[in-house]
Formats: structure tokens, C-alpha cells, sequence
């Protein structure tokens, strides 16, 4: 359940590395399983599909499957019933080693966490991978393989990707790498061409719907169904805006959208007031997100006919009549420009509240001309 959170690994409850419940992923599973038992167990491995669905969930079920001797210390593998897939029990020590980040064949590649800005650096700098090419042609610590997973490999910066690609090039015995990657086309073609790719899918409704229900264990299902309509298949989303508050936000946007284009000048400063202050920079971020992702959703249903799934009430009738008030192209102008503010106001650190109420004057605007 990767995803854009600013928790460091320590603080968030929900990290791939602890978490042993992966769901929808059965033919993925499937895949390294039978590669795992027939012997063929490829050297580098890229798992690929949209942010938070449990690529990275996946990454670290497989690093605790090959540590703790594939299978063959209980559970599924080569002489055992695989109904298991690659589960190995929590209370494993080697899993209990992986969890606490301390195991001596694991070395896990990621963006730094920075304590004076309190949030995760924007890159994977080369400084971070200088040592992956030593740690693979070691003898593994405790005789078996030694494991690296680089989380996310799209994020790795061109020199820390060269120095990726050099251990690819010649990879050591008893030595795997296994890349996550939400957008694999942004990775060198060596590197693609070096892996064995294993695409997986969005999450169905259901699926993040019973993830949130183990997580989250006192939300109400009407919360839970609610999120997994904001998340759109990936679990690391529906928690991180759980995390935020993005539910309440998104019903609170909807509803000041709903009210246009009679706008309720006063409600709208004091929505936009909440992100003003200096430590906002993630519920800025999230509100932003769900702006863009219901302006979206709005014109791709002026464009097909087809109305999405509500998420909350009333937002379709707002569609409706938003779609109705202007000619396509008239709204993919808007969207472009409240994409450019928001892109602007984070990046030149410009007045937040005060875009805010400058995306809800262009969509007012749009409607009552």
C-alpha cells in the first residue's frame, strides 16, 4: 500500500513491510510461485499498476516468502499445499526481522524522509543506491538469498537508475531486485528490458472495501464504501485520505460545487480558510486532488453520457447540471486552468486560500455565462 504519504516508514501503521493482507492479487502471486518452484526464479522483478493497490505490499510478501526459505519452514512452497501463495505468518522471525527493518539480506531502496521540512524527499538520489552493487555480491547473512526492493523506481533519479542498471547488467548469484513502478514508462528501457514484468490491477470495490474494514476497524461500512469510490481501486489512497480527513473534505467540496452558481461566498472562505496556514501543505494537496479528480469526472461524463458512481450525495445532479451549462470544450478550458493554479500555488508557494476561491469564481463563472 505504497503511496504519496508524508509519514516516515517508523510512524505509518499501514506500511508494506508490516502488512501481511494482500488482496487481488492471487494471479501475480501465482506467478512468482511457480517461477519460485520450477526453479526459475528470475533475478529482478517490476511490479507495475496504479499507486496503492499493493504493489509494494506484494514486494515485501515475496522478500519474506525467499528469506524465510521459500516455503519449506511451513506454509506454502515446494513442499506444501499453495493455497497459501507467499504468505508467510507474521510472527515468523524473519518476518518479524522485516518488519522491524532489520534484516541483514534485505535492503530496501526509497526516498528519504526529511526532518526539517517533515516530509519525504521529492527523488531517490544516487547517494541512496551507491551501495546496492556490495550488498548483492555479498554471502548472504543467513546463508539463503540476498533481497533489494526499490520503492518507487520511477522515482529514482537518472544517476541513481544508471547505478541500478549496473547491478541489473551483471546480477550476482542468489541475488534478486525487485522495482516497484506506478509509471513504468518513466524507467530506462534497459531497465524494463532487464526485469521480469508482472503487471497487476486496480483493486475492485469490494476488495478495498474489506482491506478498510481489517485497517480501519471502527468506520462505519457507509465510510468505507464512500472511500473505496474515492480510491478507485487502490487502498494506499482510500487510507491516506482516511488519514486526512478526505472524505469530510470531498463532501464539504461537493457541496459548495452543488450550491453554484448561487455560491455561498461566506461558506466558501471558510473552507478555503482551513488551508491557508503554513502546515497544510498535505490537506492542501488532498483538496486540490479531489477537485481536479470531480472536475474530471464531470467532463468525462459531459463527453460520454454515462454518470459515474456517486459518492456522495448529490454530485451527480451537479454534473448534470454543470454539463449542461457549457459546451465541453468550455469546461476542459476551466479544468486546464484551475490545474495550472493549484500546479502554481504549491509549487511558487502562492496564496492557498485565495486559489481556492479563485477555482470556485471560474467554475461560477462558466456556469452563468
Amino acid at each position: 500500500m505504497a503511496g504519496n504519504s508524508d509519514l516516515s516508514e517508523d510512524e505509518n501503521p499501514f506500511a508494506p513491510r508490516r502488512n501481511d493482507a494482500l488482496l487481488g492479487h492471487e494471479e501475480a502471486e501465482k506467478t512468482v510461485l511457480d517461477a519460485w518452484n520450477s526453479k526459475r526464479m528470475h533475478h529482478a522483478w517490476l511490479l507495475c499498476g496504479p499507486r496503492g493497490i499493493g504493489k509494494a505490499t506484494l514486494a515485501y510478501r515475496m522478500a519474506r516468502f525467499i528469506l524465510s526459505g521459500g516455503g519449506e519452514n511451513g506454509g506454502a512452497g515446494l513442499f506444501g499445499d499453495q493455497s497459501d501463495g507467499l504468505y508467510v505468518d507474521p510472527e515468523d522471525p524473519v518476518a518479524r526481522r522485516i518488519a522491524g527493518g532489520g534484516h541483514g539480506d534485505l535492503k530496501v531502496i526509497e526516498r528519504q524522509y526529511d526532518d526539517k521540512k517533515k516530509r519525504l524527499q521529492g527523488e531517490i538520489t544516487v547517494a541512496s543506491v551507491r551501495t546496492v552493487g556490495n550488498f548483492m555480491s555479498k554471502t548472504a547473512a543467513e546463508g539463503g538469498w540476498r533481497i533489494v526492493i526499490v520503492d518507487a523506481a520511477d522515482e529514482l533519479n537518472r544517476n541513481a537508475a544508471n547505478a541500478i542498471l549496473k547491478v541489473l547488467e551483471e546480477p550476482p548469484a542468489n541475488a534478486m531486485m525487485i522495482l516497484v513502478a506506478h509509471h513504468p514508462g518513466r524507467l530506462l528501457p534497459t531497465i524494463r528490458s532487464r526485469c521480469r514484468r508482472l503487471n497487476l490491477s486496480a483493486l475492485e470495490d469490494h476488495q478495498v472495501v474489506d482491506l478498510l474494514g481489517r485497517y480501519c476497524p471502527d468506520m462505519d461500512l457507509g465510510d468505507r464504501d464512500a472511500l473505496s469510490g474515492l480510491a478507485e481501486g487502490s487502498i494506499g489512497r482510500a487510507l491516506q485520505l482516511h488519514e486526512v480527513g478526505g472524505l469530510e473534505l470531498y463532501t464539504e467540496l461537493v457541496n459548495l460545487i452543488a450550491s453554484l452558481p448561487n455560491a455561498d461566498v461566506a461558506a466558501q472562505h471558510k473552507f478555503a480558510e482551513r488551508f491557508s496556514a503554513a502546515d497544510k501543505d498535505a490537506a492542501f494537496a488532498t483538496v486540490t486532488e479531489l477537485l481536479h479528480w470531480w472536475l474530471a469526472r464531470m467532463i468525462r461524463f459531459a463527453a460520454t453520457g454515462q454518470p459515474p458512481r456517486e459518492v456522495v450525495e448529490g454530485e451527480l445532479p451537479a454534473m448534470q447540471r454543470m454539463a449542461a451549462a457549457q459546451p465541453l470544450d468550455q469546461w476542459l478550458e476551466v479544468w486546464e486552468k484551475i490545474n495550472e493554479l493549484m500546479g502554481a500555488t504549491r509549487g511558487l508557494h502562492l496564496d492557498r486560500k485565495q486559489a481556492l476561491l479563485n477555482a470556485f469564481f471560474m467554475l461560477e463563472e462558466c456556469m452563468r455565462t
